[in-house]
Parts: structure tokens; sequence; C-alpha cells
């Protein structure tokens, strides 16, 4: 593809994105050209009928309470899985390793569902801890001796993930029917109940993250040539993996706190990516960060407008994320060169 065409879908496609999700939706009577004029008014004179006001602080209300945070948290969560993933593709060398295959969600969603069920606070703190056990269980399994193989990693994270779903499993076993309700509906992925509160708790670690990595995007380029590569060039290999593995297990478990398991995301996005900009980290991880945002608002969209019910995100993110899987792997057009 032209580079000038990738850049802009890229790079171009989030305030577009941004301004149209604020007119879909359920609601018939947010319409933009009935807002325009009325915005207009506001804005002209100030001066309005009784009927215009109420529909202008009615609108007003959908758009800036309800439509807005729920738009935001999406590309703040889109952004953070996109990234994770290309992250932990790169400094585990393996094109089909993402946050879901590792089990960080998986752990990430147990540790949520206990602080649910016994209604404890700090619902991310207990994410991040069953995420990161997830992690170093992952790691250890895969583990054998220096050296970690693709095959290990990916069977190990399964492994991981199912125990996990299993407990999860189990937590929605013992809960009470409101509770287990609410956790199903969560850990399909979810962004129904999206607030200016899940925003605010979701925003300050997922951008310091998002920055963090941003920083060692070109160290991610020498970790994926290997560790002695890395160490021939004055970086500390082990140090730095430890810095992004921190930072993508944080952003995807800040994301299961307040969105669930959003599945899959995390693989094929990257790869979307890199088939547009490249595989060099320096520019794919921007990239991640806008069109992971981008991508993942658009899917919610189709959540909302595709059917008279919403469809949780999780589902089409599990489909798409299978079915470009299996595109990957028939194909082999990877582009991981």
């Amino acid at each position: 593809m032209n580079r000038k065409i990738a850049n802009i879908i890229c790079f171009g496609l989030p305030l577009p994105m941004l301004v149209i999700s604020l007119f879909i939706g359920s609601s018939a009577q947010v319409n933009v050209f009935d807002y325009l004029p009325l915005l207009y008014k506001k804005l002209a004179d100030g001066i309005m009928n009784v009927d215009e006001a109420a529909q202008y602080e009615m609108i007003s209300n959908i758009l800036f309470n309800v439509r807005m945070p729920r738009i935001l948290l999406t590309f703040l969560v889109g952004a953070a899985l996109s990234t994770s993933g290309g992250v932990l593709q790169g400094i585990f060398r393996n094109p089909l390793v993402d946050s879901y295959i590792l089990g960080i969600s998986s752990g990430a969603a147990f540790g949520a569902s206990l602080a649910i069920v016994y209604s404890l606070s700090f619902v991310n703190v207990y994410a991040f801890v069953g995420g990161s056990i997830a992690v170093v269980l992952t790691y250890m399994i895969a583990g054998s001796h220096k050296q970690i193989s693709t095959v290990s990693i990916i069977l190990s994270g399964m492994i991981i993930s199912g125990v996990f779903m299993a407990l999860l499993t189990m937590v929605q076993y013992i809960s009470n029917p409101y509770k287990l309700q609410a956790i199903v509906q969560w850990a399909m992925g979810n962004l129904h109940a999206a607030s200016w509160i899940e925003l605010k708790q979701a925003f300050l670690p997922i951008l310091i993250c998002l920055i963090i990595v941003f920083v060692y995007r070109w160290r991610i380029n020498l970790l994926a040539l290997g560790d002695d590569a890395a160490k021939s060039v004055g970086v500390n290999p082990a140090f730095d993996k430890l810095i992004l593995i921190i930072c993508a297990t944080l952003m995807t478990t800040t994301t299961v706190a307040v969105a669930g398991i959003i599945s899959f995301y995390g693989l094929f996005l990257p790869h979307i990516v890199r088939m547009l900009l490249g595989s060099d980290n320096s520019k794919s991880i921007p990239g991640n960060i806008f069109l992971g945002g981008s991508f993942l608002l658009l899917i919610d969209n189709l959540s909302r407008a595709l059917f008279v019910f919403e469809v949780p995100i999780g589902i089409f993110t599990t489909i798409l994320g299978g079915a470009f899987f299996v595109f990957l792997m028939r194909k082999n057009k990877l582009n991981w060169n």
C-alpha cells in the first residue's frame, strides 16, 4: 500500500471517527442536522425558545454525558490493547502473542471478578495482580534454561489462560444471581456502562504506559533481534523487557477492569498496523496507538448500530480476531521480517 495512504489511515482516522461516533447510537433524537443549528444559535446570540432550549439541553446531555465518555474510553481501551499486543509480540519475538494468549486478560478478569463478588475497592489493583501472576506463570512454564521457544510461550499461555478462565467460572458459580449477571456481561467485553468515572480510572495508568512505550519504541526493535544483539549496542534487555512487560500488563489489566475481556484485539490489530506501516516499531507503535483506538471505535459503533439490541464488543473482536488469525496462518502473511 502507498505509504501516504497508510499514514492517512493510521493517523488521520482518529479525529473524524471521534466526531462521527458522537452521532451514532440508539437515540434517534440526536441528529447532527438538528444539533448544529441549535449550537449555532447558542453560540451566536444565545436566544432560544423554550422547546429549542429543552431540545438543546437533551441532545447536549446525551452527547457529552452518555456518548462522549464511552467514545473516549473506547478509544483509550483500543489504543492500550493494540499497543500492548505490539509490545509483547516485539519483545517475545513472536507474532502470535497478545495479552489474551499469554493469559494476562484471563488473570486480570479473575482478579477483578473476585473484587466484584466481595465488593472490594480498587478493582484495577486486583486485576493488575491477577494479570501479573498470569504472565509470570506463563513465562516460568515456557522457560527452558535461558531460551524460550515460540511454541512453548503459546502453549503455556493457553494453559494459564484456560486455568484462570476456569477459576473465573468458579467465581461465577459461587456468586449470587445479581453479581453473576454483572460478571457475565462484563466478562464478554462490554462498554455500555462507560461513564466519566471509568474514564478517570483508566486514563492515567494507560496514558503513562503509552508514553513510556512510545519513548521505548526504538528499543523494541533491538529486543526483537535477540538479547545478544541488544547487549552489543549497550541495551540492558532484561531491564527493558521488565519495563515493557509491566506497561503491557498494566494497560491490559486496566482495560479489563473497566471494559471486561476484549479478546484477540491485541493479536490482529498490530498485524494490520505492520501491514500498513512496516515492522519498524518506531513507526508501528504510534500506529498502534492511533489506529488501535480508531478501529475499536468503529467496532463499537457497529455493535451499537447493526441490531436493535447492543452486542458486546468482545464478541465482535473474538470473531474478527479468530478469522484474521486463520487468514494469517493460511496465507503466511505475518509480516515479521
